[in-house]
């Protein structure tokens, strides 16, 4: 367990009907952060079709994909990814994450990032993990610096959020400095 009554664990095929409903519950609330969804998203075929490129990545050594799971009713509350994940001199990937709205501000979000930043260095031997949030995005950025990113600039009209290209703010975390 990351936190009392969430675990993390790596998604499943299985998960789709939990993932549909989790994706459903917190439409408005991951809206403003989130790129336009078709309204295919928000259903059972969309999210298997989503879960298949998922798993195809992962076996392919691309991505990492977890749930946030709550112990007990098997709820998902929530995703954390690593992405674009590169090998070589870089060594690097990308963490995104979202976590439901009934669990915001009980630190969830930062013990998952903890986790799979733990994970990056000690299981995938990764250097660096970076992440992005919108600018307004302030308790993403709080849990980014809880964890011990540091921000390292401003990326102008980086994602498609919303209808319109907007700014975000970078962040890393050097995971080891050894060679």
């Amino acid at each position: 367990m990351i936190t009392e009554g969430i675990r993390l664990r790596p998604v499943e095929l299985s998960d789709v009907e939990a993932l549909t409903a989790a994706v459903c519950r917190n439409r408005a609330h991951t809206e403003p952060w989130d790129p336009a969804r078709p309204e295919s998203f928000y259903t059972a075929d969309g999210q298997l079709e989503r879960l298949r490129t998922l798993l195809a990545e992962r076996d392919a050594g691309r991505l990492m994909p977890w749930v946030l799971e709550e112990t007990g009713t098997g709820r998902i509350v929530g995703t954390i990814t690593l992405n674009n994940i590169i090998r070589g001199p870089l060594c690097s990937a990308v963490v995104g994450y979202w976590v439901d709205a009934g669990c915001t501000g009980r630190g969830v979000a930062s013990a998952a990032v903890e986790e799979v930043c733990r994970i990056a260095r000690d299981e995938l031997g990764l250097h660096r993990i970076e992440a992005g949030t919108l600018l307004d995005n302030v308790a993403s950025q709080r849990v980014l610096t809880k964890c011990g990113f540091e921000s390292f600039g401003v990326a102008p009209r980086y994602l498609h959020i919303n209808g319109e290209w907007r700014d975000n703010r970078l962040f890393q975390r050097i995971l080891h400095d050894d060679n």
